[in-house]
C-alpha cells in the first residue's frame, strides 16, 4: 500500500517520529504478550511452549490500529494541553487500550499490584483472558473506559453523549468497519445536529477501515473511495484520510489529521464561542485505512494472515504444540525490539513514554471517564410543590404524566447553569405529557429552522431523535460522564433497546465490584402511552414486555415501579432521579387517571413498596380476608377497586382485601432481591391459604415467576396482558384480556370457597355485563356509561 496523500506530512522531528514509533510498537508487543504469554515477559531466555497460555482467547486483528490511535491521541492531547476521552468501539480491543493504559502509568494507579516492571508485566500478560483475571474487551475494569468493547453499534452515540454539556472535552471515537454496519451506529452519525458548538464540546469519529470482520469483508471498506466521502458527507462530516502500511509514513499522515482536524474543531468552536456564528460546523473525521493484524505474521502455514480476516483473533494458534509456531510467535515479538522500549527491569524507557500526557489527562486517568467522581446532586424541588390534592380517594382525576412534567421544567430550570441534566426520547416528549419542560429548556437542534417548527432551540436539553438506539446511547454516554437523564418512550417500543440496556446493566453490576468506580446517577426510563391505553394505535403499539426483559437481569442493578396515580409518580420518579447505579423503570400512565392517594400518603406506601389500601377493601379487622384483590399497575389498580366496589354492593358479608403493589420486585423472597420481602411479610400482606386474585400490568406469568416460591402460590391467580389486542375502546381492551372489574368479581367468585352456588347469581350478572358491553361498542363505538362515568364512591 501506498500513503495517502489526502493529509499533507506533518512537522514532525526525527526525535518525535522515532518517539511516536517507539510508543506504538511498545503498545503492539505488549498487546501480543497478553494474547499468549503467561511467562518470560521480556524475552529474557528463548521462548518455550510453558511461557504460553495454554487457552489462547483474545483479538490481535484490530489491535495495531487501536494502539496507532492511541498514540497519536497522546500526542495530540500533550502538545495543545487537551481534555480527552476516547471510546474504543471495535469489538475486543481490550489488548491495545489494556497496553496503553500500563505504559502511561493509569493501569498501575488503578490496580497497584500490576506495577509498570518486569513483574507487572508478567500480570498483565497472564490476567488477561484468563481465569480470574480480566475480559479481552474494553470493559469497566479497563481504566478510561465507558464503553463495553464489542457492544458493536453504539461508540458514537456514546461518545455524542459524553460531548454534550462538556464544552472543553474533546471525545474521541474510534469506530471499527464491523460496528459501522450495524443500524444502531448508522443513525447515530446524525448526532452531529444535535451537537452545538457553545455549550457542548466536539467528538471526533475515527473511522478504522482494517478491511475485514470476523470471516467476511466489510463494506465500508470495500466502497471507492469517493463513494465513501460522499456518504460521510452527506452526514455532515468532512473526511480526512491516512492509508497506509509503512510505519514511518503512516505516522507522519496521522499526525497531520490529528492536526488537521483539532484546528478545524478548534475553529468552529471559536467561531461559535466568540464570534457568534450559527452556521451548523461540517466537523472532521478520520478515515484511517491500514492492514489487518498490521505488523503481525505475514503467513502461517501457507496461508497469508496479515491484512486478511485471518489475522482477526489469534493468528498463530497451536504455540504450544507446533514448533513451528513458536519460533514465529518469537519473531513477531522481537520484530518490536522490546530492548529498545523497556529497560532490564521492564520500566519503559523514557523516550517511549515522550508522547504520554500528565495526570488527568493521560486517557486512562480521565475522571470523564469515571462519571461518578464529577456527579452533583440534581437539585429536585419539594414534591409537594407539584402534589394533586387528595381529599377523598379516587374523586378527582389527573394525567401523572402532565403532572411529573411540571416537576421536571423546574429540574430542567434548576440545572440551567450547571447542564447536567437531559431528557431524551424518540420524538414523544409532549405525546407523553412533558411538553412543559419545554419552557425550561427546548429541543436542541442544529439543523435547519421552520417558521411552523416549536420549542427548537440550539442550545436545549431536551434530546428528540426518531431512534431508540440513539437516544439511549446518547443517555448512557451521559450518564457514565457524571451527568443525570430521564429517557421517555412509549412502552411497546422501549424493546428497541433490549441489547443496550443487556449491556449497561452489566456495567454497572461489574462497576459496583470495582471500588475505584465511582457510583453514577442511575439510568432511569419513564414507559407510558402504554399497553392499556394504546387502543386508538392497536396491537403494533401494544407490548408491555419490557418488564419481564429487565426482571431477568442482576437484582443488585434493577428496580421496576408501577406507580398507579399522579402523587405516587412524583414520589417514585423522586426516588429514582436520586439514586445511584440503577436502571429504573417506571411504568405510568398519561391518561386521565384517579387520584388514590395524597402526597403524605403516596411517598409512604412507595417506600413500603405494596400495602393494603384498607379505604378501599372491606375487612372489618375482626377476621381474616376472604380473598386478596391485588394490583400492579394503574389501569390494573382502577379495575380492582372498581370490582372491590362490585363486591361490596353484592356480597356485603364478603370481607376482601385491597393490596396494591408500587415496586415489582416486592413479590421476590429478600434472598433473591435486595427489595424483596421475607416469606413472613408476604403471607401477613397477601395471606397464606386464601385466594389472590391478581390485576397485572403486563404479562402475567412474570408475577407466577416472581412468587412460585411462595406458600401460598397455588392460590395466586394472575390476570395480566395475554397478547390480545387491536384498535378498539379503553375498556375493551381490558375485556379482551380478561382484566375487567366483571371477570375480576367472576373470578372471587369461581375461587372463594363456597360462592360457586352461594353467589351463582352475583357471577350471572357480571358475565352479563360483559356481554351487553360486546353489544354496545360495536353499536356506539364507545364503552358502557357505567364504565364510562364510573367512579370510585368508598
Amino acid at each position: 500500500m501506498s500513503v495517502d496523500t489526502h493529509t499533507a506530512p506533518a512537522e514532525l522531528s526525527d526525535e518525535e517520529l522515532a518517539s511516536l514509533d517507539a510508543h506504538w510498537r511498545a503498545a503492539n508487543y505488549l498487546a501480543v504478550g497478553q494474547i499468549y504469554l503467561m511467562a518470560n515477559p521480556l524475552l529474557s531466555e528463548p521462548l518455550q511452549p510453558e511461557h504460553v497460555k495454554p487457552r489462547l482467547l483474545g483479538h490481535w486483528g484490530t489491535s495495531p490500529g487501536l494502539n496507532l490511535v492511541h498514540t497519536h491521541l497522546n500526542r495530540l492531547v500533550k502538545a495543545r494541553g487537551l481534555d480527552a476521552l476516547c471510546i474504543w468501539g471495535p469489538g475486543h480491543g481490550g489488548p491495545a487500550v489494556l497496553a496503553n493504559a500500563w505504559l502511561e502509568g493509569s493501569y498501575t494507579e488503578t490496580y497497584p499490584d500490576v506495577t509498570r516492571d518486569a513483574a507487572g508485566m508478567a500480570r498483565l500478560f497472564k490476567q488477561f483472558s484468563f481465569p480470574g483475571g480480566v475480559p479481552s474487551h474494553v470493559a469497566p475494569e479497563t481504566p478510561g473506559s465507558i464503553h463495553e468493547g464489542g457492544e458493536l453499534g453504539y461508540s458514537l452515540s456514546h461518545a455524542y453523549g459524553a460531548a454534550f454539556d462538556n464544552p472543553d472535552l474533546l471525545v474521541a471515537c474510534v469506530i471499527g468497519d464491523g460496528e459501522a454496519e450495524t443500524g444502531p451506529l448508522a443513525a447515530s452519525w446524525h448526532s452531529n445536529k444535535f451537537l452545538d458548538p457553545v455549550r457542548d464540546g466536539a467528538v471526533l469519529p475515527i473511522l478504522h477501515l482494517n478491511g475485514y470482520k470476523i470471516a467476511n469483508p466489510t463494506v465500508l471498506a470495500r466502497l471507492p473511495e469517493a463513494e465513501l466521502d460522499e456518504l460521510l458527507r452527506g452526514y455532515g462530516h468532512d473526511p480526512i484520510h491516512v492509508t497506509g502500511d509503512d510505519p514511518t509514513a503512516v505516522h507522519r499522515a496521522m499526525a497531520a489529521a490529528m492536526d488537521r482536524a483539532a484546528d478545524r474543531i478548534a475553529g468552529f468552536q471559536r467561531a461559535a464561542r466568540e464570534d457568534g456564528a450559527t452556521d451548523r460546523p461540517r466537523w472532521p473525521v478520520i478515515v484511517l485505512r491500514t492492514p489487518k493484524g498490521w505488523t503481525g505474521p505475514a503467513e502461517v502455514d501457507g496461508l497469508p494472515v496479515e491484512g486478511t480476516w485471518r489475522a482477526h483473533q489469534v493468528p498463530l494458534a497451536a504455540v504450544r504444540d507446533n514448533p513451528e509456531h513458536l519460533r514465529q510467535l518469537e519473531q513477531w515479538l522481537r520484530s518490536y525490539r522490546p530492548g529498545e522500549l523497556f529497560d532490564e527491569h521492564g520500566t519503559p524507557r523514557a523516550h517511549v513514554l515522550a508522547c504520554v500526557p500528565e495526570g488527568a489527562r493521560r486517557l486512562g486517568a480521565t475522571p470523564h471517564a469515571n462519571g461518578g467522581l464529577l456527579l452533583r446532586e440534581l437539585p429536585l424541588p419539594p414534591l409537594e410543590k407539584y402534589a394533586v390534592e387528595v381529599d377523598k380517594h379516587g374523586a378527582t382525576l389527573h394525567e401523572p404524566t402532565r403532572v411529573l412534567g411540571d416537576m421536571l421544567e423546574d429540574v430542567m430550570r434548576a440545572t440551567s447553569d450547571r447542564r447536567d441534566f437531559r431528557l431524551v426520547g424518540p420524538d414523544e416528549t409532549a405525546s407523553n405529557r412533558l411538553q412543559a419542560v419545554y419552557a425550561a429548556s427546548g429541543k436542541a437542534w442544529q439543523a435547519a429552522v421552520l417558521d411552523v417548527d416549536e420549542h427548537l432551540d440550539r442550545h436545549g436539553r431536551v434530546m428528540e431523535i426518531l431512534s431508540e438506539h440513539t437516544c439511549q446511547g446518547w443517555l448512557e454516554g451521559y450518564l457514565l460522564t457524571g451527568r443525570h437523564g430521564l429517557f421517555s418512550c412509549y412502552e411497546a417500543f422501549v424493546h428497541i433497546v433490549d441489547s443496550m440496556v443487556n449491556q449497561h446493566i452489566k456495567w454497572l453490576r461489574t462497576t459496583r465490584r470495582l471500588s475505584w468506580r465511582a457510583p453514577v446517577a442511575s439510568l432511569n426510563y419513564l414507559l407510558t402511552s402504554h399497553v392499556w391505553r394504546q387502543d386508538h394505535n392497536g396491537f403494533s403499539h401494544q407490548d408491555p414486555g419490557f418488564v419481564d426483559h429487565i426482571m431477568n437481569k442482576s437484582p443488585e442493578a434493577v428496580r421496576v415501579y408501577f406507580p398507579p396515580d399522579a402523587n405516587t409518580l412524583l414520589s417514585v420518579a423522586d426516588h429514582a432521579l436520586r439514586s445511584r447505579d440503577y436502571v429504573n423503570v417506571i411504568v405510568a400512565g398519561k391518561q386521565p387517571c384517579f387520584d388514590w392517594l395524597s402526597m403524605e400518603e403516596a411517598k409512604v406506601h412507595c417506600a413500603r413498596g405494596a400495602g393494603i389500601w384498607e379505604w378501599a377493601g372491606s375487612e372489618d379487622g375482626t377476621r381474616e380476608p376472604d380473598v386478596v384483590l391485588a394490583c400492579a399497575g394503574d389501569v390494573p389498580t382502577q379495575e380492582v377497586l372498581a370490582a372491590a366496589q362490585l363486591l361490596r354492593r353484592h356480597l356485603p358479608d364478603l370481607a376482601v382485601r385491597v393490596v396494591n403493589v408500587v415496586d415489582i420486585a416486592r413479590l421476590l423472597p429478600s434472598g433473591e432481591h435486595p427489595h424483596g420481602m421475607s416469606d413472613f411479610e408476604y403471607d401477613g400482606l397477601f395471606t397464606a391459604d386464601k385466594p389472590v386474585i391478581f390485576a397485572y400490568h403486563g404479562y402475567p406469568w412474570l408475577i407466577h415467576r416472581l412468587a412460585y416460591r411462595r406458600t401460598g402460590h397455588r392460590h395466586l391467580h394472575v390476570r395480566g396482558y395475554k397478547e390480545i389486542g387491536t384498535t378498539t375502546t379503553p375498556f375493551d381492551m381490558v375485556v379482551r384480556n380478561d382484566l375487567d372489574r366483571y371477570r375480576l368479581v367472576m373470578d372471587v367468585v369461581d375461587r372463594v370457597p363456597g360462592l360457586a352456588v352461594r353467589a351463582a347469581a352475583v357471577r350471572q350478572h357480571m358475565e352479563d355485563a360483559r356481554q351487553r358491553h360486546h353489544v354496545h361498542i360495536r353499536e356506539h363505538g364507545m364503552d358502557l356509561p357505567e364504565v364510562a362515568d364510573w367512579r370510585w364512591d368508598g
